[in-house]
């Protein structure tokens, strides 16, 4: 077999350039933002060490065989499982949430490690079923795998972290050749649980429309009142569970709800984040001169917040250039599915896009107000040597499918 050796052969420019110049502008922003500060201003060395880190990882697994992802995925999932259970018995508390676990001198976030275990093993689960993924014995297993970790991280409790979970596990499923009904009635309790946050009215219309599409899938009449009763009990469900949260939980929900109703509390940072992408303009104010961002009027900018000190600093054309690298690499990401030389490989990429895509869509909506705070960074931008090191470590897993792509399994 005749193999090519150009560049463009091996490398995924498409998903390399992006990915290097968000890390560059991730890096800008996180300068400007500690920049005045006086107790952070080592956020940008330490970030700059994890870039370097990161990147190091990324060629190890770039050129590491392709065949090791199949072997590593079990004990990938069984360590970050581990590692869930740890945190909750000697993890440290930050923001409420008993999420880090330090080793020496270095703490991190077993959630973001569990990424990797969760997209590795439920690929490599539905790549190898031995029946359709509608049967009930094999959508049990994988809502099994997917779910214990979504609730060992809600038990810290990370809400955001847990949605992006769920959310890489509808699309495996989907993915993998879930019917549309069998998706429905796993997503529909999420969904209700969500509107019943709006009021009754908005609640009492979604059910009819559940039962509208009940009867429109036309199931046995004992399954279709199943699910409308279940769906019913979710709804009121919502109540009790906001009280099991802790109250900055609570008051991030409200906030979404109404950011103008406590402005200059729980939502204090919506609104100050607003107002700094909007004073931007079209060019922005520059370099270091942002004033909501030097005057520090929103904390801890480096991290959730920082496409807000993008916006500020850099304007419209700077908001819009980050909002197409990623399109970039979506689309990528989407293209190489259907080039992927197996099931398994395809998987990965669609749950590294979810993830990615998720962890986008969430923390600019935060930032433009239209999502709840709920405390997701902004790949490859945001402060964060944990979350740095694995989204760059998935796209190393990326770009070294692509690079075996040719190669029979």
């Amino acid at each position: 077999m005749k193999i090519n050796y150009k560049i463009n052969d091996k490398v995924d420019f498409l998903i390399l350039v992006p990915l290097i110049i968000l890390m560059g502008i991730g890096l800008l922003a996180i300068y400007s933002s500690t920049y005045n500060h006086p107790t952070m201003h080592n956020k940008f060395e330490k970030q700059l060490f994890w870039c370097v880190i990161s990147l190091f990882l990324f060629l190890i697994i770039y050129f590491i065989p392709h065949n090791f992802f199949r072997i590593i995925s079990l004990p990938s999932y069984l360590f970050s499982i581990f590692l869930l259970l740890l945190v909750l018995v000697i993890g440290r508390q930050i923001k409420g949430a008993e999420s880090w676990l330090r080793i020496g001198p270095v703490g991190f976030q077993p959630a973001e490690v569990a990424k990797i275990g969760l997209i590795l093993f439920l690929s490599h689960y539905l790549s190898n079923m031995k029946k359709d993924i509608n049967n009930i014995k094999e959508l049990s297993i994988a809502l099994g795998i997917g779910l214990l970790p979504i609730l060992l991280i809600l038990k810290q409790p990370d809400m955001g972290t847990a949605i992006v979970f769920g959310c890489i596990l509808l699309a495996l499923l989907f993915w993998n050749g879930i019917s549309l009904f069998s998706l429905f009635v796993v997503l529909l309790p999420g969904i209700m649980i969500f509107v019943s946050m709006f009021g009754g009215y908005v609640f009492a219309g979604a059910m009819i429309l559940v039962l509208v599409l009940l009867i429109l899938f036309k199931r046995n009449i004992f399954i279709s009142a199943s699910i409308f009763v279940a769906n019913l009990a979710s709804g009121f469900f919502f109540d009790f569970a906001f009280k099991l949260l802790k109250p900055h939980q609570q008051q991030r929900i409200l906030s979404f709800l109404n950011p103008t109703a406590d402005p200059l509390g729980s939502g204090y940072n919506i609104t100050q984040a607003q107002v700094a992408i909007g004073s931007g303009g079209f060019w922005g104010k520059g370099f270091l001169a942002g004033n909501q961002t030097q005057n520090k009027f929103i904390p801890e900018q480096w991290t959730d917040f920082i496409y807000c000190v993008i916006g500020e600093e850099f304007g419209f054309i700077g908001s819009v250039l980050i909002i197409v690298l990623f399109t970039i690499i979506f689309i990528r990401l989407l293209k190489l599915t259907s080039i992927a030389k197996d099931k398994f490989s395809s998987s990965i990429l669609i749950g590294v896009l979810t993830l990615i895509f998720v962890h986008f869509a969430i923390n600019i909506g935060m930032n433009l107000g239209i999502a709840p705070v709920i405390g997701l960074p902004l790949p490859f931008l945001s402060y964060g040597g944990t979350s740095l090191a694995v989204n760059t470590l998935l796209m190393g897993i990326v770009l070294n499918i692509y690079r075996n792509r040719k190669i029979r399994a």
